[in-house]
């Protein structure tokens, strides 16, 4: 670890005294944790305060050499905490985290808390990624909301939530949208909403002809919507998170050039059903006086429509983190009562699809990583 980066024990992670000059740090909830002792007891009472100074603003040789002025042995301060490093109790924060976190009191309380799951794999710099990143989320549903208000507060710089109307009664949902704003324009709506849960995040819509790292499609339908098409040419992923009925649906994540394309999961639908194409452009269709919805009700009831909230936010986190490989790549995840649990459905790249051919096409075109083309944040 380099003196770069900078240890950070979590509030979270508790400093015990299990015995006369032995400490426990974690190990609590079944955790791994550390014990370190016995020690004399002046020096077990010095580490205990250096470990709970372990902020993230000091580098690794000023912790040891405060270590040493507080009496205690520097071998000792290096090895505890290459040891708490080796059990995740430890997180590093980089110069990068550190400029991109804000620096008042209540908005470095608020980044502490969230810097445990951001940094937990072990790669520093992920807070300063996650602070540069955009989001639009398209619909300000019971899903998209309080999805892009948990965005926000997990670090990412720029989070907009699009969507035309006035909120409704059936809107409202813990974390989202409340009762207060019925009849308030949906987008000033959302965007109290998300201003509350992180007072930082940038709300605002992305310039003309910038695209989002990602794209949150939240509308019960929007997946079958032939203009999505646009999507893949200008590769823009983009991300299907929405409650139909009472099932929650997480998925697919399209990567354009990576994976398939949402048109590849219809197509693959068709095969299984013929009768597919015909319902699915009755399901994109506006409801009308005549006809009203059609589909019945578009929004799910309080715990599955949060249960998919929170699983498209690990999905969202995955790829804007670039640290691990989403389940909902080639997939989509569904959520259904009364468990919540997700059951992940694979819909990979049909073979008839030409979006990978497209996308391969695509790479040799300036600007073709899709963060210039297009404008997605109105």
């Amino acid at each position: 670890m380099t003196d770069s980066h900078r240890p950070f024990l979590p509030r979270a992670v508790p400093v015990l005294r299990l015995a006369p000059g032995t400490l426990q740090i974690g190990g609590a909830d079944g955790d791994p944790g550390l014990r370190v002792g016995p020690l004399p007891a002046d020096s077990s009472r010095a580490l205990a305060v250096l470990l709970r100074g372990l902020d993230g603003n000091r580098p690794t040789a000023a912790v040891v050499a405060e270590g040493v002025a507080a009496g205690l042995d520097r071998a000792v301060v290096a090895d505890v905490l290459a040891a708490l490093r080796a059990c995740g109790r430890l997180v590093d924060v980089s110069s990068t985290d550190l400029l991109a976190a804000a620096h008042t009191p209540a908005a470095r309380a608020r980044t502490e808390v969230e810097l445990p799951a951001a940094l937990g794999d072990g790669r520093p710099g992920t807070w300063g990624r996650r602070s540069g990143s955009s989001v639009v989320v398209d619909g300000a549903t019971r899903v998209g909301v309080p999805l892009a208000s948990m965005l926000a507060a997990s670090g990412v710089g720029r989070v907009h939530v699009r969507d035309r109307g006035t909120v409704g009664a059936a809107d409202t949902v813990v974390g989202g949208l409340s009762a207060a704003d019925e009849g308030r324009p949906r987008t000033l709506a959302a965007a109290d909403a998300v201003r509350r849960a992180a007072p930082d995040v940038d709300l605002r819509p992305l310039p003309p002809g910038t695209a989002p790292d990602l794209l949150v499609l939240t509308r019960p339908w929007a997946a079958v919507d032939p203009l999505l098409a646009g999507l893949q040419s200008a590769r823009v992923p983009h991300l299907v998170a929405t409650v139909r009925g009472e099932v929650g649906v997480v998925g697919p994540l399209v990567v354009p050039g990576r994976t398939g394309c949402l048109r590849c999961a219809e197509v693959t639908r068709t095969d299984t059903a013929p009768e597919w194409p015909a319902l699915a452009s009755q399901l994109r269709e506006p409801p009308t006086a005549r006809t009203g919805p059609p589909v019945g009700p578009v929004t799910g009831g309080t715990g599955v429509s949060l249960a998919t909230a929170v699983t498209a936010l690990t999905q969202a986190l995955g790829h804007l983190d670039g640290t691990a490989a989403p389940v909902a790549l080639d997939a989509t995840l569904e959520l259904r009562s009364p468990d919540l649990l997700p059951r992940r459905r694979p819909w990979p790249a049909h073979p008839a699809c030409a979006c990978r051919a497209g996308a391969a096409a695509a790479e040799g075109r300036p600007g073709a990583g899709g963060r210039e083309q297009g404008h997605w944040g109105a």
